[in-house]
């Protein structure tokens, strides 16, 4: 048996679920990340903040679910956003123009705060 290389756990704030991913994010790993956003779907959630300060490391497989799971909240009538990213990561999405598409929060405090809905 392989080492899991990526853990994700989930937390709502208010109507915002936070998923909070540790390790490293490509396409062997990738599932368990996008298996969490699907619970909250699931369950709901309209509105994703992947907490990303414990990636240290994200490929094209990471970036394609960042991607997959920005349609699927878009869809829902909700957004995504990413928060705590490390500079490991941060290279990828600068150098993919994803930080165009995708918002980036400093925190995930912030993230929720700029994703809860008004009204």
């Amino acid at each position: 048996m392989t080492e899991q290389m990526l853990t994700v756990t989930a937390t709502s704030e208010g109507p915002v679920t936070v998923l909070s991913a540790a390790g490293e994010i490509d396409h062997d790993s990738r599932q368990a990340l996008e298996d969490a956003a699907e619970a909250a779907f699931q369950d709901g959630c309209r509105w994703l903040v992947l907490d990303l300060g414990a990636v240290t490391f994200c490929d094209s497989g990471g970036l394609s679910l960042f991607v997959d799971l920005h349609k699927k909240t878009l869809a829902r009538g909700g957004q995504l956003r990413l928060a705590g990213v490390q500079p490991a990561v941060t290279a990828v999405l600068l150098a993919t123009n994803l930080d165009r598409l995708l918002p980036v929060h400093a925190t995930a405090a912030e993230a929720v705060a700029a994703a809860t809905p008004t009204g």
